[in-house]
C-alpha cells in the first residue's frame, strides 16, 4: 500500500541496474560510485572519531568545524550552512520546507530522481524543461524556461556539473529569470569540483540578485570518494534556511557525528588531492570514450562530473536491460529521468569513476 503521491515511483533504475550488474556478474558502470576511497587522512581521522567516543549526536545544525570549513570554501557565515544527510536529503528539506502543496516547481531534463520524489512528497507538481543540444553537448533553454513559468511557479531546481550528461550549464540566463520573476532557485552542485580543464563552473548564488533566492546543495561525497559516509549540506541565507532546517529536523535530525570532522579536515586540506583526481578522472574520460567510439557508438562531450553519455542507436532502456547478461556491463538510460523520454531514448549514462582495468576490461566487453 502506497500514498497517492508516491505511486508513479517504482524502484530506482540505479538499484535495478544494481541488482541487473549483480545477478549477472557484469562491470558496473552504471551506479555513480567510486572504485578507490578518498585521502587516507581523513579516513584516518573518521576512524580516529569513532575509537575517541565520538559516536553521539551532533547538533542539529551540524558540527560546527564542518560548517565552518563549508562556509570558508564558500566564503559564507557559518550561520548559513546546515550539514545533511547526504545531497539528496538537502534536496528534499529544501522542497518540502520552501515549497507550497499546489506549487509547481521546474526540473531541467534529464533530471535526478530524487528530485521528481521530493516535488511529489511535497504535494506540489513538477514542471519538466528539457536541455537543449549545444554542439556536442546540453545546455539551458532559457526561452523554454521562461516559457513555463506560471503563476503557480515557486521553484527552479538546476544541476551543474549535470548529472546525468555530463553538461557544465551556463545558468546566467536561468538567474535572470528568476529575479525577473521572484523565483526560488535549488541549486545542486554535488560535482562542483569534478570540472575538467577549458571549462568552469559557475555558482548560481554569486550572480546578482541570488543569493537571496538560492538554496545552494553540496556534499563530501563525490568530491572525496566517500559515497557511503552520506555527508552532505545546504548554503542559504538564514530566512531561506529556516524552512530546511524545518523539514530536515523531522527526517534524521542529525548525520552521523564521527565523519564530519573527517569531511571538515578534507575540505581544508584536500583539496590538492582532489585535483589530482580530477586530473585522473580526465584520463579515465579519454579511456572510456576512446573505447566506445571504436564499439561504434556516439559520444558526447563531458565537460564535468564522472559520467558521459553515449548514443547507442537503439532504445536506450532495452539496451540497457540486456547489456548486463549480453556482453557483462551496466549502464543507465537517460530516459528514465525525463517526462519527454523520446529525445532522451538512444542515450545511455555510463560512469567512469573506475579503475583503469575495470574501464578497459568493460569497453572489451561491449565491443564484442
Amino acid at each position: 500500500m502506497t500514498v497517492a503521491r508516491l505511486q508513479p515511483f517504482a524502484e530506482t533504475i540505479f538499484a535495478t541496474m544494481t541488482a541487473e550488474a549483480v545477478k549477472h556478474g557484469a562491470i558496473n558502470l552504471g551506479q555513480g560510485f567510486p572504485d578507490s576511497d578518498g585521502p587516507a587522512r581523513m579516513l584516518e581521522i573518521a576512524t580516529e572519531q569513532i575509537q575517541a567516543g565520538n559516536n553521539q549526536y551532533a547538533p542539529g545544525m551540524g558540527m560546527p568545524e564542518l560548517r565552518e570549513s563549508v562556509a570558508a570554501v564558500r566564503g559564507v557565515s557559518s550561520d548559513d550552512v546546515l550539514i545533511t544527510v547526504g545531497a539528496t536529503e538537502a534536496i528534499t528539506a529544501s522542497v518540502l520546507g520552501l515549497v507550497e502543496p499546489g506549487a509547481e516547481v521546474i526540473v531541467l531534463e534529464p533530471y535526478y530522481d530524487a528530485y521528481a520524489a521530493a516535488i511529489a512528497l511535497a504535494g506540489a507538481t513538477r514542471v519538466a524543461v528539457p536541455l537543449v543540444a549545444q554542439g556536442n553537448t546540453w545546455g539551458v533553454d532559457v526561452a523554454a524556461i521562461e516559457a513555463a513559468i506560471t503563476t503557480k511557479t515557486a521553484m527552479i531546481i538546476v544541476n551543474s556539473p549535470h548529472n546525468p550528461t555530463g553538461a557544465v550549464l551556463n545558468v546566467r540566463g536561468l538567474a535572470e529569470l528568476a529575479v525577473q520573476h521572484d523565483l526560488l532557485v535549488l541549486s545542486d552542485e554535488v560535482y562542483e569540483h569534478l570540472v575538467f580543464a577549458g571549462h568552469a563552473h559557475t555558482r548560481i548564488a554569486e550572480l546578482p540578485g541570488m543569493w537571496e533566492r538560492t538554496i545552494t546543495v553540496s556534499s563530501a561525497a563525490k568530491t572525496f570518494n566517500c559515497t557511503g559516509w552520506k555527508t552532505g549540506w545546504a548554503i542559504a541565507p538564514p530566512d531561506l534556511l529556516e524552512g530546511v532546517v524545518k523539514a530536515k529536523q523531522f527526517m534524521t535530525y542529525v548525520g552521523a557525528t564521527p565523519f564530519q570532522p573527517a569531511v571538515a579536515y578534507a575540505l581544508r586540506e584536500e583539496m590538492p588531492w582532489v585535483a589530482d583526481m580530477v586530473a585522473g578522472l580526465n584520463l579515465k574520460r579519454a579511456l572510456l570514450a576512446d573505447g566506445l567510439k571504436r564499439a561504434g557508438f556516439h559520444v558526447h562531450d563531458t565537460a564535468g562530473t564522472y559520467y558521459l553519455v553515449a548514443d547507442v542507436g537503439q532504445d536506450g532502456l532495452d539496451f540497457c536491460m540486456n547489456l548486463p547478461a549480453r556482453s557483462g556491463v551496466a549502464a543507465i538510460p537517460l530516459q528514465v529521468f525525463t517526462d519527454h523520454p523520446e529525445q532522451w531514448r538512444t542515450k545511455v549514462r555510463f560512469a567512469f569513476a573506475k579503475k583503469d582495468e575495470i574501464l578497459a576490461e568493460a569497453v572489451r566487453r561491449i565491443a564484442q
